[in-house]
């Protein structure tokens, strides 16, 4: 290659080096390196002159190319000549130095290029630069910067010339006024001092080992003291920094001596930085040097300083650390490093500085000399051995500190004491205990967003770290055993540490199993002799307690129970085996529940059985009455977790049930009755509760003691003076009473059934009866419940033996005054529940209630409930009233419509007859249809209920009817459709019950499954889904299957109960109605001929109410179901309805289908009028627009509609069919001549109608092939948005097309019937039926289906006759149809081959193609018939079509270069062997690839098509190889891998035609595409990269630099990438 080639492509890379896209420049600068490494001495000369002859070139320009200069000489340092060498020294040097001024970015580039150089000729380079380092001369700052930079980079190389520098420099700096010259000096004495220590520090490396500190010492200190002396007091923070760091550097250089002389003046003036400065870890790091240095020579002037650089020190440590900050980080650390340094030297200075600076409370002053200690005890362990009792002491004040942060702190010096042997100490368990205080932190209260403090400590941060702590001291400091175990066990029964109970006994869990299994003595525990341990008894009932709440307090449930276990034999012996049976599956439950999954009344049994057992295993009457007072008198502990201590009563209950001693009992129960604080509801129950299970074993004892109590002083108002506390007084009566009242309830409950009916009147009523009239809400409360419990006491008893409950109607009666007083329009009260709970469980017994008192109480209780407002409602606040939360007002809710179920259930219970049914039914009946969603979902879902019951406990003793079947079915049904699922879900359960009852009573068996009514509860599932549709079919289909089980003489009620349905409230049941109506009438109707008039009748009347159009369209069904015959007589008028038909006209066409041989004239005679009728006519454009429009006739557009309408009726099935071909083709045609037409206008309103024609016919035609079962048909064309296309005319012919080619894929055999309707159209005078039937017809021939059909005769002669059809369009389909023969019917191609190349020929030359639209056809139909044409009849037009298609490859229209380009690649085949075909090929080979990258990915996909079929023509195995293995549609290709490969084998294979393929590819540099642009110089890149010296000459360089050139400044970013890129191929 010739040098001026190289050199003008570098010259233009050196132009583009500042080109604005940094992609671009970036890789202008990789090709100028390329170049460089390849012709360096050339192209770094070029650089310089470029540089030379450019002296005012742009300063960024400057510094591309000298950053390029120094990339060349670090890669090429070895290759460059000497004298090239000292000519960039030189230019270097002079960049640097040409403006006085610092210009950073260019000086500093410059700087680096000789930095570079000195990794080699340190020597070469330190001539030039102390050429410019005069004595008495200040230098240029980048001299200095550089000397700096090159110290660093060659340490060795630099250090010996340092001795002469320093020399220079000193006394320059007397000479540096300016900042920055004191900072570059600063900065390079920095530098200077670390090379010299690194040099020292590899003496065996360095050249010259003879070196010493003290040959730089002198010169050091002079430096130090201009340094020290003048600049650090400098106003500018950045260079007091430097000097700083300079000044640090230099100390580990000076004379010992002379340090020593130094340090009174030095640490003062470093430690005054810190306030001088905002940036601290230079002045930290610095302050280390100077002490390490002061450390290690036994400074003795150092102490004298202690006190100031110790409060300094701790000034720093005491900052604030931000962790998104390093240096704030990196500063922390130096500082620790600085007391570490100094505790080495000073350790009980230093421990009585940290240890006094404790006292102080100030926060960050604690947080850092934590710090401090911390880090002393972890790095000095040997120094702080002797101190550790001191510091023991001294942890205690901040140990009380508030602060979250210091408490942090104080844990992280607690850890490190614990791993170094501090906790063992005495002392050493108050630091257990702030660990443990801290475990027990409860979350953090916010309110509202706080401010951010990156050092924020939480509550939950510190808790969670103090759980690791103690889990850590657990686990990983072995000698901590003994400090821990048993102490430990304290902690767990205060309350203040209740929320550490998780960590504590997972710790003593640890412990414990550690112990047992190494069966250390000090498992067994000596509760006596252990200081502040709780007793057994305290322990077992407050783990016990923790247990029965598993997911409080941080899940402590699962370990309390297993420390439990752990201590069994320290609790007593004999809990041993009990416990290792009991509680693995305890914990098991624990493990699988969630706490909305656990069920808690069931869980606490579990535990109070497990007590129980416990209990009875001890066995020892002493330690039970012990556990019971322990119990008792650890009450008080739960005063604020009242749920824990209502459960502790129960243990207590269980307890006194061990209990032997009556007079132990007596006392207990005495002393919970006295200390309870009943004006607390949880804990009135928690006493009656426990105080009921004691009765279990003392019925007597108990009753006595509740009498006892009942007459004692805490009955009796206390006297006050001016009655100031009578209120108060009153209010506490109450609430003892009311607990008393409950202990009855539950002492009843509890009582042995064998003891209490005696007991009931004259011990229980007799004492709670005397309350009945109290106003107090809480004695209210209790009463219901206790008369409730003494129901279900009573209930359970009478099981066994017979008793009549006498006042049993006086306590209902009772309970109904309590509901009647509660407020109609609220619930805050669970009132109503408890009475409702209470009257049922009174109901059982005897005597029965007479018909009018049961109906009292249901009217009572279902009005009290039913009317009141959604849970969601929340009523407004009474004065002194509390307000439920959402949580508690959706469980009173759930509780009180849970309560009425069970009441009506318990009514019916006690006559469970039809009339008994429809005495409960009544109650519920008006609330079904409520114009309320809540209302009416709790009235059904109270008749499911009942409903369910009423079956479950059905005993049909003799065939008797169950006479209220339909009026309940018709009451019910309409319900299924209810807007609400769950009235729709609770109705079907309903409906499917009353069927099952129905069939109990015509006598089939309990286990009886009929399969109709099984089947609703499949119809349930589909309840579920809200679609209207779905809905009414699950109500027609539960219809008929009600149909089926309705005795005879239920229908007429049923039938006119469901007319009364058609008004409901609700406009879905309305709908329910009609739709279950008319499938009862179309099952059953024959049987009611005598009521059809008075039917009709109420059907007029209800029409007149009925509003929503489409139970009006049902009623209209029903109506056409009864009067059926008379069809005919309204066919005429649908005709002349006004268009568009409303919805009534159009379910009457529907109608008409339900007859097949009515439908079938009908259809018939709208065929036969649509074919004779004009579809249109062209109306005038208003004067000024011009033109015509075409507006649809009235009566084929109404037939379209009509037949749109009538096909929808499924059962025109037959006649659709029958005339399948007819209807089709008609509706094609109809279809071609509406797309683009407008509708008529009305008569009346002379407005067009809103109808969109072609859509009337699309839809019909679509509805035709569902009819016809086509669905493979439909569904193809609805994925292909088909029947879209084919309504509008721009994608008209399209959609034709995918109808076509649907019919033709899976409608075979219909086909010769529509051909034969279809062929008469392609003469039709309309154009737009022409265009479709040929679109049609062309896609057809697109599919072998017509030559098995023998159609391919027919279908090809209609084609050839349309390429002279006056219309373009259909000139244009005509040729794709002939295309298209070759993808249907390849076989029939060589029949045709004449016609078809005379065609295609004509089509790729036609004149009236404005779009190129017949010349596409032509290419790609010519494209699809070479593939199968024989050579002999194509070989002598090979070349011609060539020819014809070159033109092409470059069209702007991509589809035409797509076509034309696969047409090459079809043409292959028939020049095989012809030399005159391979240099076609050659000559279009170029613009292939280059299209490789075209825009179109269709064009790319065409490209690698015609290149792998022309592949075995190019003459070339390897590029045969290459096209056929890479060229693949579904592979990516990567580009520049291939067409660097390819020129490789093009060199090869064609250096002969290297010329003319290096002309082929720059013509493309003008290529309009810019990514043709970029290929192209791709292309010439790897050509000239891959390209022997001796096959130069077949190129013309100046051409291709020339082009490069220009398009190294094309427009396009991408574009001048890869001529840059190309360029660096010049080498």
């Amino acid at each position: 290659m010739d040098e001026t080639d190289v050199e003008q492509v570098t010259l233009a890379l050196l132009d583009a080096a500042n080109d604005k896209d940094s992609e671009v420049q970036e890789q202008v600068r990789k090709s100028m390196l390329t170049l460089g490494k390849q012709h360096s001495d050339r192209v770094l000369a070029m650089c310089q002159d470029y540089l030379l002859k450019h002296p005012k070139l742009a300063v960024s320009h400057r510094v591309v190319i000298l950053q390029t200069i120094e990339l060349i000489v670090r890669c090429r340092i070895d290759d460059i000549s000497s004298n090239r060498v000292k000519s960039i020294i030189s230019l270097a040097s002079d960049e640097m130095t040409r403006s006085k001024e610092v210009v950073a970015d260019w000086q500093q580039a410059a700087s680096n290029i000789l930095v570079a150089v000195g990794n080699k000729y340190i020597n070469e380079v330190m001539e030039e630069i102390l050429s410019k380092f005069q004595p008495g001369v200040l230098p240029h700052f980048f001299v200095v910067q550089t000397l700096a930079n090159l110290s660093d980079a060659n340490v060795y190389g630099m250090v010996p010339f340092l001795n002469a520098i320093l020399g220079t420099m000193l006394p320059m700096l007397s000479m540096a006024k300016q900042d920055n010259m004191k900072w570059v000096f600063s900065s390079a004495l920095c530098h200077f001092s670390e090379s010299i220590l690194e040099y020292l520090a590899n003496l065996d490396k360095a050249p010259d080992p003879t070196v010493r500190k003290d040959t730089f010492s002198s010169e050091i200190c002079v430096a130090f003291d201009t340094l020290f002396n003048n600049w650090l007091q400098s106003r500018e923070p950045k260079l007091r920094l430097t000097v700083a760091e300079a000044v640090g550097s230099m100390c580990h250089l000076m004379a010992n001596d002379k340090l020593e002389e130094q340090i009174p003046k030095l640490i003062p003036a470093m430690l005054s930085l810190y306030k001088k400065n905002n940036e601290h870890y230079i002045i930290s790091k610095s302050l280390c040097l100077v002490l390490d240095a002061s450390v290690n020579m036994g400074s003795r002037v150092l102490e004298t300083q202690l006190e100031g650089l110790l409060f300094a020190l701790h000034q720093q440590v005491s900052a604030p650390i931000d962790y998104n900050n390093p240096p704030t980080v990196k500063n922390h650390n130096e500082v620790l490093r600085c007391f570490s340094l100094l505790a080495n030297s000073f350790p009980d200075r230093l421990v009585m500085f940290v240890l006094q600076k404790l006292e102080n409370s100030n926060e960050r002053s604690r947080m850092g000399s934590l710090a401090v200690l911390r880090h002393l005890i972890n790095s000095t362990t040997s120094t702080m051995e002797s101190k550790k009792l001191l510091i023991l002491a001294s942890i205690r004040q901040p140990m009380a500190d508030h602060s979250n942060k210091v408490k942090k702190r104080v844990v992280q010096v607690i850890s490190a004491m614990a791993h170094h042997g501090y906790l063992e100490l005495e002392g050493g368990e108050l630091l257990v205990r702030f660990i443990v205080q801290h475990c027990a932190l409860h979350d953090t209260y916010q309110r509202g967003p706080r401010p951010t403090d990156p050092e924020e400590v939480t509550n939950e941060a510190l808790r969670s770290m103090c759980d690791n702590t103690l889990h850590l001291l657990t686990t990983t400091v072995g000698r901590l055993a003994d400090v821990l175990w048993p102490k430990l066990l304290y902690y767990l029964t205060p309350p203040q540490y209740s929320n550490a109970t998780t960590p504590l006994c997972k710790s003593l869990i640890v412990l414990g199993n550690k112990k047992k299994s190494n069966q250390e003595p000090s498992f067994n525990i000596d509760f006596t002799q252990e200081v502040n341990l709780p007793t057994r008894q305290t322990l077992m009932i407050r783990l016990l307690v923790n247990a029965a709440f598993p997911f409080s307090s941080r899940g402590h449930g699962a370990p309390s129970l297993s420390l439990l276990q752990i201590l069994s034999i320290n609790i007593h012996p004999s809990t041993e085996v009990v416990w290792e049976k009991e509680i693995p599956p305890l914990l098991s439950v624990i493990e699988e529940s969630t706490p909305e999954s656990l069920d808690k009344k069931q869980w606490d049994e579990k535990l109070l059985k497990l007590l129980s057992k416990t209990l009875a295993a001890i066995d020892d009457d002493k330690w039970v009455c012990q556990l019971t007072a322990e119990a008792t008198r650890y009450l008080s502990t739960y005063n604020n977790d009242l749920e824990e201590k209502s459960f502790l009563y129960r243990c207590i209950g269980v307890a006194l049930q061990q209990c032997f001693n009556k007079e132990v009992v007596r006392k207990h129960l005495q002393e919970l009755l006295l200390t309870a604080r009943h004006h607390d509801a949880l804990e009135r129950e928690g006493v009656a509760m426990g105080v009921g299970l004691c009765a279990n074993s003392h019925l007597e004892g108990t009753l006595a003691k509740l009498d006892e109590f009942g007459k004692s002083d805490a009955f009796k108002k206390s006297p006050s003076i001016f009655n100031l506390l009578k209120e108060r007084n009153d209010v506490e009566v109450e609430k003892v009473k009311s607990t008393l009242i409950l202990c009855y309830g539950q002492v009843a409950l509890n009582a042995p059934p064998e003891k209490l009916l005696n007991r009931i009147d004259q011990d229980i009523l007799r004492c709670i009866s005397k309350h009945f009239n109290t106003k107090d809400l809480t004695m209210k409360l209790s009463l219901i419940q206790s008369v409730g419990l003494i129901g279900r006491a009573i209930s359970e008893c009478v099981k066994k033996q017979g008793y009549i409950f006498a006042r049993k109607q006086e306590l209902i009666n009772v309970m109904l005054d309590f509901i009647k007083a509660e407020p109609t329009d609220s619930m805050r009260t669970p009132v109503r529940h408890l009475v409702m709970t209470t009257c049922a469980n009174l109901m059982p017994l005897d005597p029965a209630l007479t018909e009018n008192e049961s109906f009292d109480l249901l009217k009572v209780c279902v009005n009290s409930v039913f009317p009141l407002p959604p849970e969601t409602h929340t009523p407004e606040k009474i004065k002194d009233e509390e307000t439920l939360d959402p949580k508690q007002r959706k469980a009173l809710y759930k509780n009180t419509m849970a309560a009425l179920q069970e009441l009506l259930k318990s009514v019916l219970a006690r006559d469970p007859t039809p009339d008994g049914l429809q005495g409960v039914f009544k109650h519920i009946e008006s609330w079904l249809s409520s114009g309320q969603d809540h209302e009416r979902e709790r009235a059904v879902t109270a008749t499911a209920h009942i409903l369910a019951y009423y079956l479950d406990i059905l005993t049909v003793k003799n065939m008797v009817s169950f006479h209220n079947l339909g009026a309940l079915l018709g009451r019910l049904s309409p319900r299924c459709s209810d807007p609400q699922p769950a009235v729709r879900a609770a109705a079907i359960d309903c409906i499917y019950t009353l069927l099952s009852i129905q069939l109990r009573y015509e006598g089939f068996s309990l286990d009886y499954k009929d399969e109709g009514v099984e089947c609703l509860l499949h119809l349930k599932e589909q309840l579920e889904n809200p679609d209207h549709s779905v809905l009414y079919k699950t109500c027609s289909d539960l219809t008929k299957v009600m149909s089926k089980r309705l005795p005879q003489q239920q229908l007429t009620t049923l039938v006119f109960m469901l007319f009364e349905g058609l008004v409901d409230s609700q406009t879905n049941c309305c709908r329910a109605s009609s739709v279950i109506l008319n499938t009862l009438l179309k099952n059953r109707g024959g049987g009611l001929q005598d009521l059809v008039p008075e039917m009709l009748e109420v059907l007029h009347v209800r029409l007149q109410s009925i509003t929503e159009e489409q139970v009006r369209v049902a009623v209209g069904q029903t109506v056409l179901i009864l009067a059926s015959q008379h069809l005919q007589t309204v066919i005429n008028a649908l005709i002349n309805q006004p268009l568009p038909y409303d919805s009534w006209t159009s379910e009457m066409w529907m109608a008409l289908g339900a007859d097949p041989l009515v439908a079938t004239q009908i259809l018939e005679m709208v065929m036969e009028k649509l074919t004779i009728m004009a579809p249109y006519v062209d109306r005038k454009e208003a004067m000024l627009r011009g033109g015509t429009t075409k507006v649809a006739t009235n009566q084929p557009l109404a037939m379209t509609c009509g037949l749109k309408e009538l096909l929808l009726n499924g059962q025109c099935q037959e006649p659709a069919v029958g005339l399948f071909p007819q209807l089709f083709s008609c509706l094609t045609v109809r279809l071609a001549a509406s797309v683009g037409v407008l509708a008529p206008k009305d008569n009346n309103t002379k407005h067009a109608a809103s109808v969109h024609v072609a859509g009337v016919a699309a839809d019909a035609l679509r509805i035709l092939l569902a009819r016809a079962q086509l669905d493979e048909v439909m569904k193809r064309l609805d994925e292909d948005n088909a029947w879209d296309a084919m309504r509008e005319p721009i994608t008209h012919i399209k959609g034709v097309t995918l109808l076509a080619r649907a019919m033709a894929k899976h409608a075979g055999p219909r086909l010769p019937s529509i051909v034969e309707c279809l062929c008469p159209c392609l003469n039709n005078i309309y154009e737009c039926q022409r265009i479709t039937v040929t679109a049609f017809f062309s896609e057809l021939l697109n599919h072998h289906v017509v030559t098995e059909l023998m159609l391919i005769d027919v279908l090809m002669n209609n084609m050839m006759e349309r390429i002279s059809d006056p219309c373009c369009s259909v000139r244009m389909l005509a040729v794709r149809g002939l295309g298209n023969i070759a993808v249907g019917s390849p076989e029939k191609v060589n029949k045709y081959a004449k016609e078809l190349l005379a065609a295609m020929s004509s089509g790729m030359e036609e004149k009236d193609d404005p779009g190129k639209l017949i010349t596409l056809e032509a290419m790609s139909g010519l494209s699809k018939v070479l593939l199968y044409l024989d050579k002999k009849n194509v070989h002598l037009l090979v070349v011609y079509i060539f020819m014809k298609i070159k033109p092409f490859l470059e069209s702007e229209n991509d589809d035409i270069r797509c076509a034309s380009i696969h047409l090459m690649g079809n043409l292959s085949k028939f020049g095989s062997g012809e030399a005159v075909f391979k240099d076609q090929i050659h000559n279009v080979l170029v613009s292939l690839l280059l299209h490789l990258v075209d825009p179109n990915q269709q064009v790319v996909k065409a490209c690698k098509y015609a290149m792998r079929v022309c592949a075995p023509v190019v003459g070339s195995e390897q590029i045969t190889a290459m096209f056929q293995n890479h060229l693949h549609d579904d592979k990516s290709l990567h580009y520049g891998e291939f067409i660097n490969d390819l020129t490789k084998y093009l060199i090869q294979d064609f250096p002969g035609m290297l010329n003319f393929y290096h002309i082929s590819v720059v013509q493309f540099f003008k290529s309009s595409w810019p990514e043709v642009r970029a290929a192209a110089a791709m292309f010439i890149g790897f050509l000239l990269g891959n390209l022997q010296e001796e096959h130069f000459s077949h190129l013309n360089m100046a051409t291709i630099t020339k082009g490069l050139v220009m398009l190294l400044q094309d427009p396009d970013p991408v574009v001048r990438v890869k001529a840059a890129e190309a360029m660096g191929h010049f080498h």
